[in-house]
């Protein structure tokens, strides 16, 4: 089976702080139209990498490819202007707003007299939400956020990255504390991004989460990639979780254990 072509290449990413290299060469592909999960213990080095995809950190040595193109320096302006909207664990949202203020707060529609477009703007965060699935009757784009569940603010933050014109939408930790009703939420609003034909790579802790949603896994272990593969390889959740282990105990996993995909 061909493999989807890239959108994003990280090539052996170096990032130091001080005399701690948080990342030791790494290199990863981001595939168009997949689910890549990204996995790692604590301290392994996911958060600086998330930053890194999200432009918060410049690598100190490495490329950053988008689309073919190299792209230098690296901040969030370009990381946004590449199409890559990131989702923080705190999500950035004003709770004590609206949905629809929420979704275009900084990049206002607004009309040749610099005026909102308050209607247009309720119309666009409705399709916004049908989009990814946010079928709830109980809320429309004029509700409050601080009133929504877990879950649901993690639609509103997806909603409003793909106004944002995001190509990979980057969710890290996004399933952190949230039951699993809203858990399941989280998965339809990922679902329907990647039925749109967008990328999502999902930063995750609990093994089963990302197993359950993600296409392929990368996973890195004390600022180095460890091993990386398609969900069609494991033999389910316990090999992969099988495979930290090995990792964890050992610094190295079995990959020989992976199944070959034709």
């Amino acid at each position: 089976m061909a493999e989807a072509e890239p959108i994003i290449e990280l090539k052996n990413i170096v990032k130091r702080f001080g005399n701690v290299e948080a990342l030791s060469g790494v290199s990863m592909t981001v595939r168009k139209g997949e689910v890549l999960g990204l996995l790692g213990d604590n301290g392994a080095g996911k958060s600086t990498l998330v930053k890194t995809l999200a432009g918060v950190h410049d690598p100190d040595a490495g490329e950053i490819i988008v689309k073919g193109q190299r792209r230098t320096p690296w901040t969030p302006l370009a990381a946004r202007d590449a199409g890559i909207e990131t989702v923080f664990q705190d999500r950035a949202l004003a709770p004590q707003h609206s949905i629809v203020t929420n979704i275009f707060m900084g990049r206002e529609i607004t009309n040749a007299f610099g005026l909102t477009k308050v209607q247009t703007q309720i119309d666009e965060a409705n399709r916004l939400m049908r989009e990814i699935g946010f079928t709830s009757k109980v809320f429309n784009p004029e509700s409050t956020v601080g009133h929504l569940s877990g879950g649901e603010r993690q639609g509103v933050a997806i909603a409003r990255a793909l106004y944002n014109k995001a190509d990979v939408i980057v969710l890290d930790e996004p399933t952190t504390a949230l039951s699993l009703t809203e858990t399941q939420k989280v998965f339809r609003f990922v679902e329907a991004v990647k039925a749109s034909g967008r990328t999502v790579v999902f930063i995750g802790h609990n093994i089963y989460h990302v197993w359950e949603i993600a296409d392929r896994f990368f996973v890195i272990d004390r600022g180095r990639e460890a091993f990386e593969g398609l969900k069609a390889q494991f033999e389910g959740a316990d090999h992969l979780i099988h495979m930290m282990h090995q990792l964890a105990e050992t610094g190295r996993a079995d990959t020989a254990t992976l199944k070959s995909v034709a």
